[in-house]
């Protein structure tokens, strides 16, 4: 998934565009506001609904009973170079997604510092070294790491350099962009860190849990789908964006037994520039926002005042996902919780009737 690079307060900033494949949001993701239907009667048609209260972003849920890690071990990292880790003892992750897997393999304690998007409770009150993939080398180093975990979005290069040039083990991670990526996600971080068996334990119990969730999916046929719209939206510098193919809400959606309204437009890049024909081909029945984002606008008021989003089937009738920035495209050890959240939100019939 790719996000644009704009100005913005420090602890608002949107990672920097970079080529390649990048990784999932620094600042992402737990559902809130509730979702009613769509004009096909896929979803009852209701006005907007308070946000629901959600667990997802509060805490993750580490592994009990697993070894502690075995080193050394050589992994390869996906900048292309060999890294010997030989220590866990001091963990610096530099994406919050990373600090999830990290405190869910069980190794939270050995975690020194943390991102700005690590906003889970355990990680709280760890020191910040980074701000949406802006690293501090100067305040990694100062905290005498024994091994560092990046992904391929993190930067700027120079601060990467100056931490390995330093002697520090620094392992960079492919970033996941859907549901299939995280096992392997969890794997790598598993196996860099000494504990693969947990590694392997944390994909079953991820996995059998996301497919527990897609059992709960109501059954209706392609043309009854809800159609819903990811938007990234940051008011504070005007930024509207439509979120197409590779904006990586699409396999979430997918799993959702929803349409992706703006893949299914024919958006196949990351994002577009939100227009009233882009909105209008897209034909949402309702919208996915992060929290933030739809803080930004004014809420709901202001998000419908965007041009061409109130002539939407989703801005007529007010029908929106509002998401915490922490959680959603992580695709990581919480992202049953988040499915649960959405499926429940696009489906409420269903909830009603059980």
């Amino acid at each position: 998934m790719r996000l644009p690079q704009f100005s913005a307060p420090a602890d608002r900033r949107a990672p920097r565009r970079r080529t390649g494949r990048t990784g999932v949001l620094a600042a992402v993701v737990a559902l809130g506001a509730s979702l009613a239907g769509c004009g096909t009667g896929a979803v009852p048609a209701s006005g907007a609904v308070a946000p629901a209260p959600s667990t997802a972003a509060d805490a993750v849920e580490p592994l009990t009973g697993s070894a502690g890690p075995r080193l050394p071990v050589t992994v390869p990292s996906a900048d292309g170079e060999d890294v010997t880790v030989t220590s866990a003892d001091r963990i610096v992750p530099l994406t919050g997604s990373l600090s999830e897997i990290v405190f869910t393999l069980g190794l939270g304690e050995r975690v020194v510092a943390r991102d700005i998007t690590a906003t889970f409770e355990q990680a709280a009150d760890l020191p910040v070294v980074t701000r949406a993939h802006d690293v501090s080398a100067e305040s990694v180093l100062s905290l005498r790491p024994t091994v560092v975990l990046a992904d391929t979005t993190t930067g700027p290069a120079e601060a990467i350099a100056q931490i390995r040039d330093a002697g520090i083990p620094l392992v960079v991670v492919e970033p996941a962009a859907e549901l299939a990526d995280v096992g392997r996600r969890i794997g790598t971080v598993a196996e860099a860190l000494g504990v693969p068996t947990a590694g392997d334990r944390l994909k079953e119990r991820t996995e059998a849990r996301i497919a527990a969730v897609r059992r709960t999916i109501p059954a209706r046929g392609d043309d009854a789908a809800p159609r819903v719209a990811f938007l990234y939206l940051r008011g504070s510098a005007s930024v509207h964006l439509l979120g197409g193919a590779r904006s990586g809400a699409s396999s979430l959606l997918e799993a959702a037994g929803a349409v992706d309204a703006g893949k299914a437009s024919g958006l196949t890049k990351d994002f577009t520039a939100i227009t009233g024909e882009a909105l209008a081909e897209a034909a949402p029945d309702a919208i996915l926002v992060m929290t933030k984002g739809l803080d930004s606008v004014g809420g709901v008021d202001g998000l419908v005042n965007i041009p061409g989003v109130a002539q939407t089937p989703a801005g007529m009738d007010r029908r929106v996902v509002s998401v915490d920035d922490g959680v959603l495209l992580n695709y990581g050890p919480r992202t049953d919780r988040v499915l649960a959240e959405l499926v429940e939100q696009l489906y409420p019939e269903a909830g009603e009737g059980a």
